[in-house]
């Protein structure tokens, strides 16, 4: 058996086109348009190419932009009255400060400086606490996308083993918590947890986002499981010398033949977080104006 691919670009299209149809509906019914804010500190080439992008999307949905580029030796004052000045920005719905900052910079500090209902982020302490009790938040991207494209091809999660391999503050966690919402029975495992390869193997779900190149192999996959690889790697090519290649956490030609479903790196998940980022600006903006939030779009 070869598992099903799980499209994250073709999926992201979809998560963009309903985002453009409220946007859309927004300005014609209510003469609102919602506001990203991007602030980049510094030259990073990668953060460039991120934001870049990031601004791209925002316009192909019909969205507002705001970028502020800031040189890398900006103080810490300067950094903060810029934010509390999009804080207070009627325009501004949706607020991201690209990491990684600069190593002046106090990332903690900065993060929680978003009030949480522009952090679209979803990393403000008090959004991190609201997803943990269940509550409604603000919620991070790339596990918003996983949860989604779960959703989609399995229907109702209620009751579905997962096992999420990785507990950063960033994946981990919040997918954790956003798949007990659903009533999965979630473990988190990590690199301390004894047999690993036995508590995949009796997963229903997969999340990989540990870090380390084809971590998990199909010996790892129970049958007809469902494998959502979050890692980005880059590794030396294996026939190329001199070139590189992207991977996942999880060795994608051996976990395929196991796998019910499974998304590839490049082109899984990845495509989805600016899909959810732009998704998360547009209920933060019908949030902020008492209007009903977009159907699906949320966690």
């Amino acid at each position: 058996m070869t598992a099903k691919i799980i499209d994250g670009k073709e999926f992201a299209a979809g998560v963009r086109t309903k985002v453009a149809t409220h946007v859309a509906r927004l300005k014609e019914e209510n003469h609102i348009v919602p506001g990203l804010a991007v602030v980049l500190v510094g030259e990073d080439p990668a953060s460039e190419v991120y934001v870049r992008n990031k601004h791209k999307s925002t316009l192909e949905v019909g969205m507002n932009s705001f970028e502020h580029k800031l040189p890398a030796d900006t103080s810490e004052s300067d950094l903060l009255a810029l934010i509390d000045q999009l804080n207070n920005d009627p325009l501004v719905h949706g607020i991201l400060c690209q990491l990684p900052l600069p190593n002046h910079l106090n990332e903690e500090l900065v993060i929680n400086s978003i009030i949480p209902s522009k952090d679209v982020d979803g990393f403000h302490i008090s959004n991190v606490g609201l997803l943990g009790t269940g509550q409604k938040s603000m919620v991070p991207c790339t596990p918003l996308g996983c949860l989604m494209m779960l959703r989609d091809h399995h229907g109702s999660l209620s009751g579905l083993n997962a096992v999420v391999v990785g507990r950063s503050n960033i994946v981990g966690k919040p997918m954790a918590n956003l798949l007990l919402r659903d009533s999965c029975t979630v473990t988190i495992a990590h690199s301390r947890t004894k047999n690993i390869e036995t508590l995949c193997a009796s997963a229903d779900i997969v999340i990989a986002a540990v870090g380390r190149p084809e971590m998990i192999t199909g010996d790892w996959i129970g049958k007809s499981a469902t494998v959502i690889d979050v890692g980005i790697n880059r590794i030396a090519h294996p026939t190329v010398e001199g070139k590189t290649k992207l991977v996942g956490d999880v060795h994608f030609e051996s976990a395929k033949e196991k796998a019910g479903a499974i998304t590839p790196v490049p082109g899984g998940v990845g495509p989805m977080t600016i899909a959810c980022l732009l998704a998360n600006t547009l209920t933060a903006c019908c949030r902020a104006n008492g209007l009903e939030e977009p159907e699906g779009l949320t966690a």
